[in-house]
């Protein structure tokens, strides 16, 4: 194979840790290799966490090999412990299967589902609600060490709350669909975030003591903003993949408005750009970083949302910037409403009036040219007689507002 995905991998800053890496790498520079990753089917859109690795599945797929995208329509039915100190709600079949559904049409945005090196989808729900418990102990569970598991991160921040035996199941059968890739489709690799790391070295481990093949796990940086928390979290929530969820918009201002020291490290984890481009760019951190912004968030959300839908975006952040009114992103507001904070929570600026209320009395909100000074303000008849009216927030969220 021409080029190895490791070295575009590593020069790209996703690779976190791998294990027998010498080994991995030889074997990605000379066969196509079957990998997977696994999603959580818990809602009914993929967000900006699974765009790391489905960005990653793409490179793989880019350079010969095959992708397995690995619905846990069963394990999703327990519930993962990893870097979580409480324990998640449980899901039915149907609504898995919906998002199953949802996940596989997001994906196909990235990755190829059709010709040379098909992605598959598959579901571990087929081999795990039919198994018998004592069979799996037996062939399993013999491998794993419970002194072992007890020392992993993944449990270790939920021994303090209390971790039940059904979550600590958890790292078995992930494991076991590592095993149960490796027999059905020659899987070899599994790729996943760091907070994974731990159960899938579990199922490579399986493997190689169960089997005798070799096996390997890979994980990637998680995005994270200089205060080392997770980056891709709005006012009101996830920055999902759905438009419905997240709009263009919001989903383009929030890549607009990155810290500076960011804008590189996205560029090169969430876009297929060139690295020397993405060094031009992002040479000096002034106000020439704003351009490398504006590529930032237009190269995301032309790959999550499409090329038409990504010129909007870029229209619309320049007329709200510039003042250009008629070309603002817009929202329509019932003219009877004209409380400011209840106004500033239809419009999805602010996500309650509580907030509203800080935003104002932080002098944060205008209306037209007018700072908004107290949280009891109302709209003025002469805004309510003009119909429409630019609602400000900070700098950076600008829209239009129409009565109707």
């Amino acid at each position: 194979m021409a080029n190895n995905v490791f070295d575009t991998l590593k020069a790209r800053g996703f690779i976190k840790q791998t294990v027998y890496e010498d080994d991995l790498y030889k074997m990605l520079g000379e066969e196509s290799v079957p990998f997977y990753v696994g999603f959580d089917p818990t809602a009914d859109s993929l967000h900006i966490g699974h765009y790391i690795p489905i960005i990653a599945m793409a490179h793989m797929q880019r350079a010969g090999h095959k992708p397995i995208a690995l619905i846990g329509g069963g394990t999703a039915m327990i519930g993962d412990p990893s870097g979580r100190s409480d324990m998640r709600s449980m899901m039915t079949k149907e609504t898995i299967a919906h998002n199953v559904e949802c996940f596989k049409k997001q994906m196909s945005r990235f990755i190829d589902f059709e010709g040379e090196n098909a992605a598959i989808l598959v579901n571990n729900a087929d081999w795990l609600l039919n198994l018998n418990y004592v069979d799996f102990l037996r062939d399993v569970g013999v491998y794993f060490s419970v002194n072992h598991m007890l020392t992993c991160d993944c449990f270790k921040t939920r021994m303090e709350k209390g971790l039940s035996f059904l979550e600590f199941n958890y790292m078995l059968m992930q494991g076991y669909d590592f095993y149960v890739l490796s027999q059905k489709y020659g899987c070899k690799l599994q790729l996943g975030g760091n907070d994974q790391w731990s159960n899938m070295l579990a199922g490579a481990d399986l493997i190689r003591r169960k089997e005798g093949k070799d096996a390997f796990a890979m994980t990637f940086t998680l995005l994270l903003n200089s205060e080392g928390k997770k980056m891709g979290k709005t006012a009101k929530g996830a920055l999902w993949l759905d438009e419905n969820k997240t709009t263009p918009y919001e989903f383009y201002q929030y890549f607009r408005n990155v810290e500076d020291v960011k804008v590189a490290e996205c560029m090169k984890l969430l876009t297929f750009m060139d690295l020397d481009e993405i060094a031009e760019l992002t040479a000096h951190q002034d106000e020439r970083i704003n351009a490398a912004k504006e590529r930032l968030a237009y190269e995301v959300t032309k790959l999550v949302h499409g090329e038409e839908k990504a010129e909007e975006c870029r229209k619309q952040a320049k007329a709200a910037f510039g003042g250009d009114s008629a070309n603002m992103p817009c929202v329509e507001i019932d003219k009877a409403i004209n409380f400011i904070p209840e106004i500033l929570v239809t419009a999805k600026i602010a996500p309650s009036r509580g907030e509203a209320r800080r935003l104002i009395e932080g002098g944060a909100v205008s209306i037209d040219e007018a700072k908004v000074t107290t949280a009891c303000m109302t709209l003025s008849e002469e805004v309510i007689a003009k119909g429409e009216f630019v609602l400000h927030k900070g700098k950076k969220v600008h829209i239009r507002v129409k009565l109707v």
